[in-house]
């Protein structure tokens, strides 16, 4: 079984939600399973610290994740234009894997909610590919042979997946961003198939 791993980090949900539909799209391929997981949040005060187990959602994820899967999809809400930093401190101490060359030649993807049209969204993929082409990933994106592309008005580019959380909307994912989040799962699962 093809393994892709799906790790996000999400304040408010609307990254959780995409999470979910990128691994619906990777579970789309046969023969190839999709595992969520999340990053503990961080905190300023040294002494506050998070549960081993999280209070909802997907569990935490391990650097045994990152070595045991055949792909990785990477998701953060938009902060200032760049990853939130619980996830940028997970990123961070992945030195040993990059060093080992763990995820050099697997493929990986980006996705990102932000909740303004000018929040960033297109950055926040860009910083998040970054790592990832550091550690040798294939960079998968959304090609414009997908027909959502061309016409959404909220969110998704060719660098990614990405989901408009205004407040006029709440957090409801757009139809097109929807088809588009599966669109780039589909895409990256079958990717992980191929070059496993």
């Amino acid at each position: 079984m093809t393994e892709v791993l799906v790790l996000y980090y999400s304040k408010h949900g609307a990254t959780e939600k995409m999470a979910q539909l990128i691994a619906r799209g990777i579970e789309e391929n046969s023969g190839v399973e999709a595992k969520i997981r999340t990053v503990p949040g961080i905190s300023t005060v040294c002494e506050a610290t998070e549960s081993d187990i999280p209070e909802s959602g997907a569990p935490y994820v391990s650097l045994d994740d990152l070595k045991s899967c055949d792909g990785l999809a990477l998701g953060s809400p938009a902060y200032f234009g760049n990853m939130a930093s619980p996830l940028k401190y997970f990123i961070d101490s992945t030195s040993g894997s990059w060093l080992s060359g763990t995820l050099a030649g697997k493929p990986a993807s980006v996705f990102t909610s932000a909740s303004s049209i000018h929040g960033g969204h297109e950055t926040v993929l860009l910083s998040m590919m970054i790592p990832l082409i550091h550690h040798g990933m294939v960079i998968c994106g959304l090609p414009y042979s997908e027909p959502d592309l061309h016409t959404t008005t909220t969110g998704c580019s060719p660098y990614g997946a990405s989901h408009l959380a205004s407040e006029k909307k709440g957090e409801q994912i757009s139809e097109e961003e929807k088809r588009l989040t599966r669109a780039l799962g589909k895409r990256l699962g079958d990717l992980a198939l191929k070059l496993k």
